[in-house]
C-alpha cells in the first residue's frame, strides 16, 4: 500500500515538474516575445526619427542653396548695374567737359557769319567741324533742350533774368537763351540759362 502511494506521489511530482517546466517555457516565450516586441518598437521609432532628421537636414541644405543662388543673382545684377553706371557717368563727365567747346563753336559761327569779307570758306569749315562733333555727341545720347519761345519749365530751364514785355503771348515765356542746355539719355546735364518775359 505504501509503495502504491509512493508511486502516485512520484507520478504527481513528475506531472507537477512537467507542468512547471511547461509553464516556465511559456513564461520565457512570452517574455522573449514581449522583449522582442519592445525591441522592434524602438527600432521603428529610431528609423522614423532618423528619417525626420535627414529630411530636416535636406530642407536646410536646400534652403542654403536657394539663398546662395539668390545672393549670387543679386550680386551679378548689382555689379552689372554698377558697371553700366560707371560707363554712363564716365561718358557724361567727358561730354560735360565738351559742352563749353560746343558753346565756343556756336559763338564762332555767329561772329563769322556777321563778319564782312570773303570768309565763306572759314564759316563752312567751322560749321562742318561743329556738325561732326554734334553728330557724334548726339549718337552718345546728348540732346539740346529746346528753350527759345517755350514756356519756362524749371525742370529744364534756369531763369537768369526777367525782361518786361508788352505782348501778352510772351509773358512767362523764354525770350532769349544765354547758354544752351543739354540732356543726356533723358537726364539734364546742364540747364538752359534763359531770359524770361514778364
Amino acid at each position: 500500500m505504501m509503495s502504491k502511494n509512493k508511486g502516485k506521489e512520484n507520478s504527481h511530482k513528475v506531472k507537477d515538474s512537467g507542468h512547471k517546466e511547461e509553464k516556465e517555457r511559456e513564461f520565457k516565450a512570452d517574455s522573449d516575445s514581449g522583449s522582442q516586441g519592445d525591441q522592434t518598437q524602438p527600432n521603428a521609432e529610431d528609423g522614423a526619427s532618423q528619417s525626420q532628421g535627414e529630411d530636416a537636414k535636406l530642407a536646410e541644405l536646400n534652403d542654403r542653396y536657394l539663398r546662395l543662388v539668390a545672393e549670387f543673382d543679386n550680386y551679378r545684377r548689382r555689379t552689372a548695374k554698377e558697371r553700366m553706371d560707371l560707363v554712363v557717368n564716365a561718358a557724361e563727365e567727358t561730354i560735360k567737359g565738351l559742352l563749353p567747346v560746343l558753346d565756343d563753336f556756336e559763338r564762332a559761327i555767329q561772329v563769322l557769319s556777321k563778319t564782312e569779307g570773303d570768309i565763306k570758306a572759314a564759316v563752312e569749315g567751322t560749321e562742318l567741324i561743329y556738325n561732326k562733333l554734334m553728330t557724334y555727341l548726339i549718337s552718345k545720347g546728348l540732346k539740346r533742350i529746346e528753350a527759345a519761345g517755350e514756356e519756362l519749365d524749371t525742370d529744364f530751364h534756369e531763369a537768369v533774368a526777367q525782361f518786361p514785355v508788352e505782348e501778352e503771348s510772351k509773358k512767362n515765356r523764354i525770350i532769349d537763351v544765354v547758354q544752351q542746355g543739354y540732356t543726356m539719355n533723358g537726364k539734364v546735364i546742364r540747364f538752359a540759362k534763359v531770359v524770361v518775359g514778364v
